[in-house]
């Protein structure tokens, strides 16, 4: 099929509800036909090599639900100076099993106002101290090389007040105010305010910024240097998707769509989770098949469960391709607090229940802080408040409370609510910042174990490991954040410090912390990528272990079932679980054992597979 008839061909069969869905939403035939051209115009543009890749993962649509995925996502500089450095460190990448690299926002920002890169200035420029477009096109072809996908931030609720549509808006040019929330008094942003939660109530209260120079309030949701983009205005949505196919065609396999719940804003609501923001993700994803199908949506939604599915879409209708299970990350560390898995083993059959072809990236840290977004309804049953108990994982992860080896600090502390994130890397707050510091070789075991147990029992949920650079070798908090001017007063900087390669250079030694760790991770990567039970689309269940602290998580695939048994107590505990259908192999030692009233030591873990007879 000639390569134009190919195009026609995706694009009539999805017109017909694209433009549906676009004149519901804005009514205006000329823009739509507009888009429609430019769509063709970025396909043609599109490389050959993309569109080799596009069109096998037409006909494997299943190709991100394997087993063998892995991901690890890094700030560039921090990782290795600039987009040379990572093609450098490719091969690294490779050895530690990774095969999806999440580039943290790389596009051009202002120092001093740039929430971590979340606040362009340019979206088709990137920062000049990491590179060029030339540099990242060539670093994608190098990852393509190696079959590792490559995924980028794209902030589609805001750009930067130093953007050029926001340089304009503040001198007054009316088709760039519009394509904000500008209003001349606060009138109008009272009556937000009265319905809209602050994201930032400490750091960034309320969502509106006065401009003493444009004499006019606008719309800023998180920070006063990013404005919010108004996607009632046809022009904005646009122009932000020819900015997203402009960086699908250097190379993307993956796009996380940055805070998709508040790109929709109206009057008398919350201004989150809107309908129309369903209606503008489904017009991505049908406008990413038509001209790069071989491009995924990541959907960064930081809600509860209930809220997060639907950005899944339906089967005949879906949106992302992939969504970051929160939830459950942040259960996961409430747990090793609490060393109780009851709410995490409900979390876990709340994702359990949801239908197979949702894929869920799964992680322990990431770049962010951790919000405590826990389930309080469920907690409250046992006698638990949900202010008390935010006070006593904030005071426990920071190392004052409940036998805490944990090491870190808050970010955007409300003592009012008791509101706060923290912020510590994954080997922190598992104590071996801390272990190291007393130089004590006991606890550092134990928290080596607990890092380790926490990765494992990560690989035995559903949909895909993430993990964040420097992770893989245990590295711990970087305090000396506070000596940057630009840094200090963001605590998240903590646990974004900069790769230690001469760390990395003891991955082999197994007397190591960073050597045990790494080793230890590998070898259940190993395992997850030859145990077909691992799939993302797998049947998942818990198992009750009658026991507070232990977890019990059964996967089952084309007859194959293997049994995860997690220990988040820092003693010797039973798994009174009673699994009568045979025997199982050790699959860290390949020793046979029976799957019932399991003794496992402190921190520790099992992977269990049923023997075939």
């Amino acid at each position: 099929m000639k390569e134009m008839e190919l195009f026609r061909q995706r694009f009539e069969k999805r017109k017909e509800e694209l433009e549906w869905l676009y004149m519901e939403l804005y009514g205006t035939k000329g823009l739509f036909q507009e888009l429609c051209q430019q769509l063709e115009d970025f396909y043609k543009d599109r490389k050959k090599e993309l569109k080799t890749i596009d069109k096998y993962r037409e006909e494997h649509l299943d190709w991100y639900k394997s087993n063998d995925m892995l991901g690890m996502m890094f700030y560039i500089d921090n990782f290795a100076g600039d987009m040379n450095g990572v093609k450098k460190k490719l091969d690294y990448i490779e050895e530690s099993n990774v095969n999806y690299i999440h580039l943290m926002p790389f596009l051009d920002t202002v120092e001093g106002r740039s929430d971590g890169g979340y606040a362009v200035a340019d979206f088709r420029k990137v920062k000049p101290e990491l590179g060029t477009m030339e540099d990242l096109e060539k670093l994608t072809e190098a990852c393509h090389k190696k079959q590792i996908n490559v995924c980028m931030d794209f902030v589609m609720n805001h750009t930067s007040e130093d953007h050029i549509w926001a340089q304009k808006a503040r001198q007054g040019e009316k088709e760039y105010m519009d394509r904000y929330f500008f209003y001349p008094d606060d009138t109008i942003p009272r009556q937000f305010e009265q319905t809209v939660p602050q994201v930032f109530p400490t750091t960034a209260p309320g969502n509106f910024t006065w401009l003493p120079d444009a004499k006019q309030f606008v719309m800023t949701t998180f920070y006063p240097y990013q404005w919010d983009l108004n996607y009632g205005n046809p022009v904005v949505f646009n122009e932000m998707m020819y900015n997203f196919l402009f960086l699908a065609n250097k190379g993307m396999d993956i796009i996380r769509i940055d805070a998709v719940p508040y790109i929709w804003k109206e009057l008398n609501t919350t201004c989150r989770n809107l309908k129309q923001v369903h209606t503008i993700v489904r017009m991505m994803r049908i406008i990413s098949e038509i001209v790069c199908p071989g491009v995924l949506l990541l959907g960064e939604v930081v809600m509860e469960p209930e809220k997060v599915a639907p950005y899944f879409g339906t089967v005949e209708k879906p949106e992302c391709h992939m969504l970051y299970n929160v939830t459950t990350m942040a259960t996961t560390w409430h747990t090793v607090a609490t060393r109780n898995v009851r709410l995490l083993k409900k979390q876990l059959d709340i994702v359990n229940a949801l239908p197979k072809d949702y894929v869920f990236l799964n992680y322990l840290r990431c770049h962010d802080d951790i919000g405590w977004g826990l389930d309080y309804a469920t907690l409250g049953e046992e006698g638990i408040g949900e202010v008390s108990h935010k006070y006593y994982l904030n005071d426990y992860f920071q190392g004052y409370r409940g036998a805490s080896n944990s090491r870190g600090e808050l970010y955007n502390f409300d003592p009012i609510s008791g509101d706060g994130r923290f912020c510590g890397t994954t080997a922190s707050m598992c104590g071996i910042e801390k272990a190291g510091f007393e130089k004590d070789p006991e606890a550092m075991k134990k928290a080596i174990q607990l890092d380790l147990t926490l990765h494992a029992y990560m690989f035995m949920q559903s949909g895909i490991p993430i993990i964040y650079s420097g992770d893989e070798i245990g590295q711990v908090n970087d305090w000396t954040y506070k000596e940057d001017p630009h840094k200090a007063e963001d605590s998240r900087y903590i646990h974004r410090g900069k790769m230690n390669w001469e760390k990395a250079e003891l991955k082999e030694e197994i007397t190591t912390v960073e050597g045990q760790i790494f080793q230890g991770l590998k070898q259940l990567e190993e395992i997850r990528k030859t145990e077909k039970a691992f799939v993302s689309n797998a049947d998942a269940w818990t198992i009750e272990t009658w026991e507070p602290a232990v977890l019990c998580i059964g996967r089952y695939y084309e007859g194959e079932k293997i049994i995860g048994i997690f220990n988040f107590s820092e003693y010797d505990k039973t798994a009174w679980i009673n699994e009568t259908d045979g025997d199982y192999i050790d699959l860290m030692t390949g020793k046979v054992r029976k799957a019932s009233g399991v003794d496992i030591p402190a921190y520790s873990f099992y992977y269990l597979k049923k023997k075939k007879a």
